[in-house]
């Protein structure tokens, strides 16, 4: 799609999942929009409209840099499990109008009361016209690097009854302080453990991420 709207000399490009609930987007440069990138335009749109939202719902998976744009402006930015049940749990609790999930599920709750790619995309194509300013020039989202690795178990052991396992997270931590942040989970649907460490400084990330990484292969591990 992105190729696509290179060739084509189109402003902005739109695909969609299976049953059309996820959108990702591009640009006329061909450049991928994914839920974080909507999140951010929205919230910048109903400010420019005077409206502007005390509280966006993301996930635990969306990226540091989107929190950090959000915050800038006053925004806060709620974590929400993933699950687009639990992002709309936490827009009720919260009043938000704005939540949503990097993979493109997003809910507008002024537009609608669940996720709709279709509705998104026109959406955002309706406000590029309105504000004349193509989507390729418009405010980017920084992210931070993030580095996800997934490490295949035996069981979904306690993370805190592994022994020396809450000292490295402790220390990891201790090192990421103030410019990133580390998420460890199990899958919900598969035998597997997600380490997921975002930050400023990418040798950190991907040390840090190492670390637990192996930890966890060590411990509960499938042998390879």
């Amino acid at each position: 799609m992105a190729a696509a709207v290179v060739k084509a000399g189109a402003d902005l490009g739109l695909a969609l999942d299976g049953d059309a609930d996820r959108a990702m987007l591009a640009d006329g440069q061909g450049r991928v929009l994914d839920g974080d990138d909507v999140l951010l335009l929205w919230a910048l749109e109903l400010e420019r409209e005077g409206s502007k939202p005390d509280t966006v719902v993301g996930t635990v998976m969306s990226n540091w840099g989107l929190e950090e744009a959000l915050s800038a402006r006053g925004i806060r930015l709620v974590r929400a499990a993933v699950g687009d049940r639990y992002v709309v749990e936490e827009m009720d609790r919260f009043d938000a109008l704005l939540g949503g999930e990097q993979s493109g599920h997003l809910i507008r709750a002024d537009l609608t009361t669940t996720g709709d790619g279709t509705l998104t995309g026109l959406h955002v194509a309706a406000s590029v016209a309105a504000t004349r300013v193509p989507l390729a020039a418009g405010p980017r989202l920084v992210r931070a690097p993030q580095v996800l690795v997934n490490v295949k178990v035996r069981e979904r052991v306690p993370f805190e009854s592994i022994p020396g396992f809450a000292g490295l997270m402790t220390n990891a931590e201790e090192r990421i302080a103030g410019s990133g942040r580390i998420l460890v989970r199990y899958s919900g649907t598969e035998l597997l453990a997600r380490v997921m460490v975002e930050g400023v400084e990418s040798g950190t990330v991907e040390s840090i991420a190492g670390e637990l990484a192996g930890a966890l292969r060590q411990a509960v591990g499938v042998p390879a």
